[in-house]
């Protein structure tokens, strides 16, 4: 499984890349989590994009970027009752002398309607997911 595309704003080719197309990117600090301190472009403002085009030269080590995936929707629990909401999967990998994939994993869902951002920390959810059959 390849990993996503990803853009380096240290680099000054790269960071060219991702301020032609910032609108159209999610861009991240390097060392955050929680979904905090980010832009997802489609998903931002014209002033969102602007404050980040201002900050992520100021200190472009600090930040890469990569392009917006389309995530999957599940039914999902929520208070209007069932409606489909974001998901992506973490599966769970063993790593030693070989890695290995076991069945199942970690669903993150995005509990706020539309919205992209799985984490807990933003208001999102997990759900188990478990293989039943090959």
């Amino acid at each position: 499984m390849e990993n996503v595309p990803t853009w380096k704003c240290a680099e000054a080719d790269e960071y060219k890349y991702v301020d032609e197309n910032m609108p159209e990117l999610v861009v991240k600090e390097v060392h955050g989590s929680g979904g905090y301190g980010m832009l997802v472009g489609p998903k931002s403002t014209k002033a969102e994009v602007e404050e980040f085009r201002l900050r992520v030269p100021a200190n472009p080590s600090n930040y890469i970027a990569q392009p917006t995936l389309a995530l999957s929707t599940t039914p999902t629990f929520v208070a209007e009752g069932v409606a489909p909401r974001h998901i992506d999967l973490r599966p769970y990998c063993l790593v030693g002398e070989q890695i290995e994939l076991v069945p199942g994993g970690m669903t993150r869902v995005a509990l706020k309607d539309g919205s992209l951002v799985v984490n807990s920390s933003q208001g999102g959810g997990v759900k188990d997911t478990w293989v039943l059959a090959e």
